[in-house]
């Protein structure tokens, strides 16, 4: 048998055995099922609501219920361990099964939902999503959903954090599918993010010694003396040229008497500077190229208009008519 067909039996046989014991122990409120082997056989864990009633008188239930799971599915030794739910009202496999009886019952399917949604919520939950299905006010097939609070459909939230139980409620007008989602109350979703106060940083940076403060940006201290600064880097240049001028790799200092400016010769060599490149321009409408600058133009007031000249009036000649 290949391992794929060997995998597929096995959850088949697993399926099975939870219908099983779902019918056996239904009224005592059934939670859940988990079946894990080990090397003294099959541990099989059972939760249910009234964990007495899975027992039964002197453990006549759970040993009728140990013999079923090793003869009829074939499980070796199998040892049955039985829990009662902490909070019955955020297990969704005991909450869709009172569901089933209310609905049972005679209960119109909004009463039930509703109820069924606010007993979730008030046990503290995240949120709840109960869905009925079927001919529920007439011939045709419909869903309703009863929503409050955060669902998670998809992704690692709703594998980690959602809880999904799915049973029947047989009816005269036919058998309605009941699904109940629930969100743990201690969900923590990816887009929840807590900041800290500033005032608990500060505490918790001054928790830390000389020596062991987180890294950050370098603050100068406020009481910087950049004439001490270059006093201390002067007497170390100083320091090394003296032993090197005795060793004789550097040529010695000026004479003695010579006046030395000590800011002189704490200076490095000056690099000669690199020649710049001149920043890219942005394009400019094309200017006409300059020439030499024009000589100003001198003013020139307007010329007086000449004073008309009067000549002497010539003798008027008299014309004779013809």
């Amino acid at each position: 048998m290949s391992s794929e067909r060997k995998f597929i039996k096995e959850s088949i046989r697993r399926q099975l055995l939870k219908e099983h014991l779902f019918r056996e122990t239904q009224r005592a409120g059934f939670g859940g099922l988990s079946v894990a082997r080990t090397p003294l056989g099959t541990h099989i864990s059972l939760i249910a609501e009234r964990p007495g009633m899975v027992i039964g008188r002197r453990g006549a239930t759970i040993n009728r219920l140990t013999d079923e799971v090793e003869t009829i599915f074939g499980f070796d030794n199998p040892q049955i361990e039985v829990q009662e739910a902490e909070v019955p009202a955020l297990n969704p496999g005991i909450m869709a099964q009172k569901l089933s009886i209310a609905l049972e019952k005679g209960w119109h399917f909004r009463r039930a939902g509703h109820s069924t949604v606010m007993r979730i919520m008030d046990a503290g939950a995240r949120g709840c999503q109960v869905e009925i299905s079927g001919k529920l006010t007439g011939d045709r097939h419909r869903t309703v959903k009863f929503r409050q609070g955060h669902i998670k459909y998809c992704g690692e939230p709703k594998h980690q954090w959602m809880r999904v139980a799915i049973t029947t409620a047989a009816k005269k007008s036919g058998v309605l599918g009941l699904k109940v989602l629930i969100m743990d109350p201690d969900a923590k979703l990816p887009d929840e993010i807590e900041l800290l106060p500033p005032e608990e940083l500060t505490e918790v940076f001054e928790e830390y010694g000389e020596g062991d403060a987180p890294e950050g940006p370098y603050r100068p201290p406020e009481d910087l003396d950049d004439e001490a600064l270059d006093d201390e880097a002067l007497d170390k240049i100083v320091e090394v040229d003296a032993a090197a001028a005795a060793e004789g790799d550097v040529p010695k200092g000026p004479a003695e008497g010579e006046a030395v400016d000590a800011k002189e010769e704490a200076k490095p060599e000056e690099k000669k500077p690199k020649a710049k490149k001149a920043p890219a321009k942005k394009k400019e409408e094309p200017k006409a190229e300059a020439g030499p600058a024009p000589e100003p133009e001198a003013k020139t007031e307007p010329a007086p208009e000449p004073e008309a000249k009067t000549e002497p009036e010539a003798p008027a000649e008299t014309k004779k008519e013809s």
